[in-house]
């Protein structure tokens, strides 16, 4: 939505938007009820032929008897409170500042226009103006040096083919929990209902938790590997001889492959060195891998297994259902680098 600008006409149709008891009829419709209207066709035959009821067919025949024409007469309700020119400013206002939230706009549109502004009103306002309030995505913090190795690091890769992106065996691991309580931050209720049990969000303090290894192609999904508590140098080494090489047999059929991950302290040990390709720090934009664990967590949301057996079974159950048109849609790292490029280092995930 940034740099997408509207002239003054346009704002002002958007502020004379009015909503009606019904659906606006299109005019190709309605010349076509004119057109049989004076075929002398009846208007309950009309009405019944172009799935219409009767007293739509009337007012648009009606209308045309009268006045010769077919469109719809402006509305005569009260004016808006903001015209044009206040939702252009309003609209920059909230590009402005993104984080505020609809009570802090709200004060300042108070003070700006000069006008007796509710929180309702400015609510509507800003989806008026074609903006929405979402959650922010998460994203690692990088600092100048982080960026700056991550903008070198996309220009050099950015000479790969994508037949040789193909090659390269993405991996990763995250961690999965056992979901309590209510869904979501967000509960329908009154006022009087905020002691009310139901409307609690109920989490616990630590809930138990798997740890998913993984790893992909464009050419097809690799073999889990979960486990409960932490990793170290030792169990990472066990993890890629009983898992990662069995997968890029049977994934790239012995053809040359390169092999990624994060640079996690197991995986800069000077024992597993030797495994690595270079990969920069807080870069998860890079690796589809990462897009994986947001669709099969997404998926555990829905869900919402109760038991870490369940858990686990859901997590297989959906990693083996991956399609390959989805991993070869995802492993389109030339586009991603172009973005962190443009970003100078820096890029949202895909």
């Amino acid at each position: 939505m940034i740099g997408y600008k509207k002239s003054l006409s346009e704002w002002q149709c958007l502020s004379e938007v009015k909503m009606g008891r019904g659906s606006l009829i299109p005019p190709m419709l309605r010349r076509k009820i004119v057109a049989q209207y004076q075929k002398g066709v009846s208007q309950r035959k009309v009405a019944k032929s172009l799935k219409l009821s009767s007293s739509t067919v009337h007012n648009i025949i009606q209308r045309f008897r009268e006045s010769g024409t077919i469109s719809v007469r402006k509305g005569q309700g009260r004016k808006t409170i903001l015209d044009a020119r206040d939702l252009q400013a309003l609209r920059q206002h909230c590009i402005t500042y993104r984080n505020a939230t609809v009570m802090e706009i709200t004060t300042w549109a108070q003070e700006y226009f000069q006008k007796t502004l509710s929180v309702n009103t400015i609510h509507r306002a800003i989806h008026r103006c074609r903006l929405k309030l979402y959650r922010s995505k998460k994203k690692p913090y990088l600092n100048m040096i982080q960026k700056h190795r991550c903008f070198l690091w996309a220009k050099v890769h950015l000479k790969w083919t994508v037949a040789k992106w193909k090659t390269v065996l993405w991996s990763d691991e995250s961690k999965f929990e056992v979901l309590f309580g209510n869904p979501g931050p967000h509960v329908i209720q009154t006022k009087e209902d905020k002691d009310n049990p139901s409307c609690y969000q109920r989490s616990a303090q630590k809930p138990a938790s798997l740890m998913v290894w993984g790893c992909m192609t464009a050419c097809g999904m690799g073999s889990l590997h979960i486990w409960k508590g932490t990793i170290n140098a030792e169990r990472y080494i066990q993890v890629l001889e009983q898992h990662m090489l069995p997968s890029r047999r049977r994934l790239l059929k012995g053809r040359p492959c390169i092999f990624q991950h994060d640079i996690a302290r197991p995986h800069t040990a000077s024992t597993t060195t030797s495994w690595l390709l270079k990969w920069p720090a807080c870069s998860p934009d890079l690796s589809p891998i990462e897009n994986i664990w947001c669709i099969i967590k997404r998926k555990m949301r829905q869900r919402r297994p109760k038991t870490v057996a369940q858990l686990e079974a859901c997590i297989r159950q959906k990693w083996d259902s991956i399609p390959i048109p989805k991993l070869e849609q995802l492993v389109s790292v030339p586009r991603r680098l172009q973005t962190v490029i443009k970003g100078r280092g820096d890029a949202t995930q895909w």
